[in-house]
């Protein structure tokens, strides 16, 4: 490589399974304040590529263990029926910031959150969690 060339570091690669059409892609920031739960129980109808900027995020999804995502390193959720359950700040005295790179299927809403209800129906799907943080 020619000197001064950028240098490009793999985070992240995943083969989607199922076409996408012609997807609406949007790209997001988010920040978390210290200790904030973050969003509701949701699902994309599509898949969201992540990457941590700053901070530490708890990320759970369904069927999976939360798991602590730090700065520097990325994340991804395949979409559809699967739930995510949090993307909460892990820091109590800092913010935490990512970027998320959200596909939606064409005529579908890129996010929708869980019913009380349906939070209740599928409470069975989680992985067993630690305690909680308070």
């Amino acid at each position: 490589m020619p000197e001064g060339s950028p240098v490009f570091q793999l985070l992240d690669h995943v083969q989607l399974r199922f076409d996408l059409g012609r997807p609406d892609v949007m790209s997001v920031t988010i920040e978390l304040e210290p200790r904030s739960p973050g969003s509701p129980p949701h699902r994309h109808s599509g898949p969201v590529f992540g990457y941590v900027i700053t901070g530490e995020l708890i990320f759970e999804l369904e069927g999976e263990p939360q798991r602590v995502i730090k700065a520097g390193e990325a994340f991804w959720e395949p979409g559809g029926d699967v739930v995510h359950w949090q993307a909460a700040n892990n820091l109590s005295d800092g913010f935490t910031k990512f970027l998320a790179v959200m596909m939606c299927v064409p005529g579908r809403e890129m996010l929708t959150y869980l019913s009380a209800e349906e939070i209740r129906e599928r409470q069975a799907l989680r992985a067993p969690r630690p305690a909680d943080r308070n």
